[in-house]
């Protein structure tokens, strides 16, 4: 996740950029900016980890597979479609020679430092791309048919064959450039008349500034943008290319073995321990100028918050490391600030920022030394949520858990650190102190982490026992087990949130949590990414993640590819081809035998009765309705994969998409006693206020959303549901 806030409204198919590709915006600190015209050259230190991680996946990767041949050529077409994934740059005789040249020895050559190949590739891959752009830039000065009810798009091209010939290549180019002509004129139609909407009743802006976009026609929107992207690929660097070329690499065995590069291995640490390593500031592009990036919150006791220089809403105009030359980054992406931003500790990076309203000339330079930012927000948090049920009220305690966390390099020096087994077992103890009537565990969203850390966290709520089985490549199987002792920091009632994001140690808590019979597992099913990797962070160059070992259920089965289903289900919100179900080369599904175990508790006799009282709930539940039909709305858009060109076919079928959802929410607003919207321009400027109010808030501080809280409130209704049947039980 990078330093930037992302306002979403509701997500509508109206279209938009149908060249999916996009360049790898991370932006390493220490690099120098390349030209257009020069070659881009691997250094000696890149060189020697392509050796390093060739070496590594060819022999301790979890599958065994050797890096020949065969696995050289797929690794090829792994690197070809991560370029062009549409298949739209590349030609069909270009990638034959490309095969012909290189395929049989593409991973060999890696294995031996040589990156000749795969940099050669991506040399052609930069000049198509200023190819692509300089073609549109040329087609927008022509008048632009937009109306052609004959003629077909293909948006979904993954798999399409690459085109034979530059005609056909440019045929397809300019049914591309129509389809956005054709968008960008809808959206600039939606905008006037949403911003007609706001002049009429500017409660609608809940107080906030909702400027409007740049007063520009669709083509020179398009024209920004594609100058904007022509500039971006002379900051293509060699990192970017090492990225994409050992990722292939690491593909071709798994999804979950990975390079990072040097700016994003720091990512990498800072999702694992929490600690960043900056100036302590969020950012994101400025409403209304593309070209500028404002600071959107400052970290309290962090170098930006400490120097007492930096303001919100300060535009971020240009940016120096220690003794080099200030960059101009206005019309930079937020991705790419970043990353100049971001550096070791004790550096020192400079900004040059510019208040909002000032005039260029006014612009100040403030200079900030780098340090170890503490999130605080970003570790678990806990709070109550109250049910009323048979005219009494009861108090649930919630745990939101955002990652299984833990600074291992702090621990391993000895120094203080954070991890979220200590934050958790703290949290059950405050929550049973208030003597509430059950405890919800929310790991929606929780991408994983530490295998210790959910190992300890399982002790805190199971007596004893194996948590998890491990399979390593040679089929040697280890049973990881909870060690305390028979101590439980919490022995009552619980439930365990899971959606389609909850993955890796998310699964194996939820997991052990329901073959224990522990509690009650609600939700939607879960990633499936089954897999374990070492982190090698003694490379010459970035960092890795590479899959050495396979999770396992205690009752044998494996998390990997299948997930875990919760014990009752409610509406999965995330599109269909998330998870590792979808993903390219995933690890199979498999059993291992059973480990030895004690059920603690009682839940599958009662799932029946469970599942149909919140079945009942959920079905006249507004917030529940709400997200079915959207979800019926969004696979409606998302199974499209053709658009016409025709500007009065995408305008009908947009309008009809847009009614959809307008009366799904008013539904809800209706049905919680909120006035409904006249118009869609209405519910959007009202869905705009909404993402910029909370954009601005500290993670900790933003409400749950009603479509979000009602899970926990079901999760809470269900646990008191499997209390009294539990009670009935037992008279």
């Amino acid at each position: 996740m990078k330093l930037q806030t992302i306002a979403c409204a509701v997500a509508i198919a109206t279209g938009g950029f149908f060249f999916t590709h996009t360049i790898n915006e991370a932006i390493a600190a220490n690099n120098t900016v390349t030209a257009q015209n020069k070659a881009i050259i691997p250094t000696q230190e890149q060189a020697l980890v392509s050796r390093q991680l060739a070496t590594l996946v060819d022999r301790q990767h979890y599958l065994n597979q050797r890096l020949d041949a065969e696995t050289s050529n797929r690794i090829l077409d792994f690197y070809l479609d991560s370029l062009d994934p549409d298949h739209n740059l590349f030609l069909a005789p270009e990638v034959a020679l490309y095969k012909k040249q290189y395929g049989s020895n593409f991973g060999i050559a890696l294995k031996a430092g040589d990156l000749t190949g795969p940099y050669a590739i991506h040399e052609q891959y930069r000049n198509r791309l200023k190819q692509f752009y300089e073609y549109m830039l040329a087609e927008l000065k022509k008048p632009q048919n937009l109306n052609q009810p004959n003629v077909i798009l293909d948006t979904d091209r993954e798999k399409a064959p690459y085109f034979a010939t530059k005609a056909e290549q440019q045929a397809h180019w300019n049914k591309i450039l129509i389809s956005q002509l054709i968008n960008l004129n809808i959206n600039k139609e939606e905008e006037l008349a949403k911003q007609k909407a706001l002049k009429e009743n500017p409660e609608l802006a809940n107080g906030q500034d909702l400027v409007s976009p740049e007063d520009l026609t669709p083509v020179q929107t398009l024209t920004k943008r594609y100058t904007r992207q022509l500039e971006r690929i002379k900051r293509i660097k060699s990192d970017d290319v090492l990225d994409k070329t050992l990722n292939a690499m690491t593909l071709t065995y798994d999804p979950h073995s990975n390079y990072f590069p040097p700016v994003d291995a720091m990512e990498l640490n800072r999702q694992t321990t929490l600690q960043l390593e900056g100036i302590g500031v969020s950012i994101r592009p400025e409403r209304g100028n593309e070209d500028y990036t404002k600071i959107e919150t400052i970290v309290e006791g962090g170098p930006a918050s400490k120097s007492g220089q930096i303001k919100s809403g300060d535009r971020i105009v240009g940016v120096a490391q220690d003794g080099e030359k200030m960059v101009d980054v206005i019309g930079w992406s937020s991705n790419e600030i970043v990353g100049l931003i971001r550096g070791k500790r004790g550096t020192k990076v400079t900004l040059r920022l510019l208040g909002s309203g000032a005039a260029m000339n006014q612009a100040r330079v403030v200079t900030l030394t780098r340090d170890i930012i503490q999130e605080e927000d970003a570790g678990v948090r806990t709070r109550t949520v109250d049910i009323t049920r048979n005219g009494k009220q009861y108090t649930y305690g919630v745990i939101e858990i955002p990652s299984f966390y833990l600074n291992y390099r702090a621990r391993r020096a000895g120094t203080e650190y954070r991890s979220v087994s200590e934050d958790t077992n703290n949290a059950l103890k405050e929550l049973s102190a208030k003597n509430v009537d059950g405890i919800i565990v929310d790991l929606r969203n929780n991408p994983g982490g530490s295998l210790e850390e959910v190992s300890r966290m399982l002790g805190q709520v199971i007596k004893s026992g194996p948590v998890v089985q491990i399979r390593d490549g040679n089929g040697n199987v280890s049973i990881f087990e909870d060690t305390d002792g028979g101590a439980q920091t919490y022995a009552g009632p619980l439930a365990v949130l899971i959606n389609l994001a909850s993955a890796s140690a998310s699964e194996i808590y939820s997991a052990a949590i329901q073959d224990y019979e522990r509690g009650i597992v609600i939700g939607s099913t879960t990633t499936g990414k089954g897999t374990a990797q070492v982190q090698l962070d003694n490379l010459a160059y970035g960092q890795a993640t590479l899959t050495q070992r396979k999770f396992y259920r205690i009752t044998g089965g494996s998390t990997q590819n299948k997930g875990v289903i919760p014990d009752i289900k409610l509406v999965d919100i995330y599109n269909e081809d998330f998870g590792e179900r979808k993903a390219k080369n995933a690890l199979i599904w498999d059993t291992i035998p059973t480990a030895p175990f004690k059920r603690e508790g009682e839940v599958k006799k009662y799932i029946p009765q469970l599942s149909g009282n919140s079945l009942e709930r959920t079905a006249v539940d507004p917030q529940f309705k709400y997200l079915e039909q959207r979800k019926n709305i969004s696979k409606e858009a998302n199974d499209k994969k053709q658009m016409v060109l025709d500007i009065n076919h995408r305008r009908a079928e947009i309008i009809a998409l847009e009614q959809q959802s307008l009366k799904s929410e008013n539904e809800r607003r209706a049905a919680t006693g909120l006035k409904p919207f006249p118009n869609w321009e209405s519910y959007q400027a009202s869905l705009e206020a909404l993402a910029e109010s909370r954009a601005k808030m500290k993670a900790a501080q933003r409400p749950a959303l009603p479509e979000e809280e009602v899970f926990v409130t079901e999760a809470a209704n269900i646990l008191y549901d499997h209390h009294q049947l539990q009670d009935k039980s037992v008279k």
